[in-house]
């Protein structure tokens, strides 16, 4: 997996943006009579980002993670101020090189695991220089591909 050279930060200003929201859930199954209106609106920020100074949009390439949800090309909300946990998908640093993948412990061992059975798991004590940069919280992707493709 690579990403674009430098993240995208939220250290500056916090800009909010209220989106109109309709709070009545959108039924997946049977259809249901439609209301009419929004509600005033949702900051994505309040849901998205719990530590701003610490948070970061990086974006995905590559097909390595798509079993866990996260496809290529989709942008990942990263927050580097998380403690990693096994079962958490990370950014990893591998002799230098980003990749992420899900933190897996296993006899003992930490491993990086793909969500894709293509690419086989990472094992951490073959290299020598190790860094766990931050916990991947949120896939955003894009559910229509010809819609805003750039």
């Amino acid at each position: 997996m690579r990403f674009l050279p430098r993240p995208i930060s939220l250290r500056s200003k916090r800009l909010i943006l209220n989106i109109p929201i309709k709070r009545k859930p959108v039924p997946a199954g049977f259809p249901s009579p439609a209301d009419d209106y929004m509600d005033i609106g949702i900051d994505l920020n309040e849901h998205l980002i719990h530590n701003p100074a610490s948070t970061f949009f990086l974006n995905v390439s590559g097909d390595s993670m798509t079993n866990s949800g996260i496809q290529n090309n989709d942008l990942i909300i990263v927050d580097r101020s998380l403690t990693p946990a096994p079962g958490d998908i990370v950014i990893a640093i591998l002799n230098g090189a980003f990749t992420l993948k899900r933190l897996v412990l296993t006899q003992g061992r930490i491993y990086l695991e793909a969500g894709n059975p293509k690419y086989p798991p990472i094992d951490l004590s073959q290299y020598s220089d190790v860094h766990i940069w931050g916990v991947a919280i949120y896939s955003i992707h894009n559910l229509n591909k010809n819609t805003y493709s750039k």
